[in-house]
């Protein structure tokens, strides 16, 4: 057959009726089995495969949730994403992906097209949003919000870690270990960045130190540049805003022919699994996990669209590998 084979060519191949060759695709309970079983041996030796988007207008759903992610080149969002599609088919839905490229005009711009597209919700892993835009995406479709709390906006729902717990749980690692001189790297001027920034002071504050904060962002390049103004500040450990840009720290730490962490210990933060792999310390969050939770949250809204806004905390730990270790001559508190 030289052009695509079309639901009646299945049918004709199957001996049934077009109706009853729609209904057995579309896993009706009312085909009996040995007419099931034709027409699904017909569709597959024709190479049949159904016309969604007419499926969609005749069932007036797509079963397809869109998924913005801020960044593709940060594992961290990748592993987010593999959860959230491993639960959306588990539940029946496929996914289309934008990224925004952490501009919001283009987020503006890129989720407006999964709207036109017809998706049933959205995920929105991390974004650089306005309320108010937060807020009509919300009307329109359930939404979920990944890596930080949205309280307040009806059909909207999120779930993230806890960014400060986090950060004091850095801050208690690297103090047991006896450093003192514990500098913070930051993330840039971005919510999730103040909010670790608040609790590594709450942390040095909590056992008696002088908190040392120098500028980057939630890149390699951020990390580096960050790295290098927190070792001409006399740091002995550095508590970094995030995995990719400890990634850079750690390059600007073997730059200056330091070791580590006999040297100046170093501790990251979200969890990605690239980290075991480079030995670094981490105050990890269940990524995938998230991904997972999203889902559930979104398409149970989906399913009942007039239920309460859920946010859902998942918890950070330190997984303590070999970047983070002693300070010299001190003893362990």
């Amino acid at each position: 057959m030289s052009r695509r084979p079309t639901l009646y060519d299945v049918a004709e191949r199957a001996g049934v009726s077009k109706s009853l060759a729609s209904l057995a695709l579309q896993g009706s309970p009312k085909v009996a089995p040995s007419s099931r079983d034709a027409i699904l041996a017909a569709a597959d030796e024709l190479g049949y495969r159904p016309n969604r988007t007419a499926s969609s207008l005749v069932r007036q759903r797509t079963s397809t949730i869109g998924v913005h992610i801020l960044d593709l080149h940060n594992p961290v969002f990748a592993e987010i994403l593999d959860g959230v599609q491993e639960r959306a088919r588990q539940r029946g839905y496929s996914t289309l992906l934008v990224t925004g490229n952490a501009d919001p005009s283009t987020e503006r711009t890129e989720i407006t097209g999964l709207l036109e597209s017809r998706v049933e919700g959205l995920v929105l892993i991390a974004h650089r949003l306005s309320d108010a835009d937060l807020e009509e995406f919300a009307r329109e479709v359930p939404t979920v919000v990944v890596t930080w709390r949205t309280d307040g906006v009806p059909g909207l729902d999120s779930v993230s870690g806890d960014d400060e717990h986090g950060a004091r749980l850095a801050v208690d690692h690297l103090a047991a270990l006896g450093h003192e001189r514990i500098v913070h790297v930051t993330g840039g001027d971005n919510r999730i960045a103040r909010e670790r920034r608040a609790g590594y002071e709450q942390g040095m504050a909590a056992h008696g130190l002088e908190p040392y904060v120098v500028d980057g962002s939630f890149t390699e390049s951020g990390g580096y540049a960050g790295a290098l103004t927190a070792l001409d500040a006399g740091a002995t450990a550095l508590f970094v805003a995030n995995d990719l840009a400890a990634i850079g720290a750690l390059a600007a730490l073997r730059d200056r022919g330091l070791r580590v962490p006999e040297d100046v210990a170093l501790v990251g933060y979200d969890g990605m699994r690239l980290l075991e792999s480079l030995d670094v310390t981490t105050v990890a969050q269940p990524l995938a996990e998230m991904g997972r939770v999203a889902a559930d949250l979104l398409t149970d809204r989906i399913a009942q669209p007039g239920r309460e806004s859920t946010y859902r905390r998942v918890e950070t730990r330190v997984v303590a590998r070999g970047s983070s270790g002693p300070r010299r001559g001190a003893a362990r508190r």
